[in-house]
């Protein structure tokens, strides 16, 4: 049985991929960080986006009304001629979440704002009045 040691990490990922034994953590293979803080009128979701842009992002609702968060970061080639990479780790490629919302947030009033790698949703919390109006008695016949 192969054993990676730490030495082992000079190798180029091709390696890593054909001698890949459950042995080497995959980096890249990791989901963000995500922190969920409860406020009196809102739920703060905050995820991990090191070098993402507001471009990177897509925030949607889907048809069960269910956060989606996405995120894509193209990378470029910037090698040049005379040089390659041995390991390269800064790719973060793709992630795509879906949050369950609670009962009680405004979807129509989400809104989402990226700063210094977090990706921060706020979900504002709809008022008792909301909640209470929506509350509907059906009629037994």
């Amino acid at each position: 049985m192969y054993l990676a040691s730490r030495n082992d990490n000079w190798l180029p990922s091709v390696f890593n991929d054909f001698f890949d034994n459950g042995f080497n953590t995959r980096m890249h293979t990791t989901a963000p960080a995500i922190n969920v803080i409860e406020k009196s009128s809102e739920y703060d979701v905050e995820l991990a986006a090191p070098g993402m842009t507001r471009d990177d992002v897509k925030v949607t609702l889907d048809e069960d009304e269910n956060l989606v968060v996405a995120f894509e970061k193209k990378t470029e080639n910037n090698e040049k001629k005379d040089e390659h990479y041995l390991r390269r780790e800064f790719a973060y490629t793709k992630f795509h979440q879906t949050l369950l919302l609670p009962d009680d947030v405004d979807r129509d009033t989400i809104e989402a704002n990226v700063a210094n790698g977090v990706l921060t949703v706020k979900l504002p919390k709809k008022t008792t009045q909301q909640m209470q109006r929506e509350a509907k008695v059906i009629e037994v016949k």
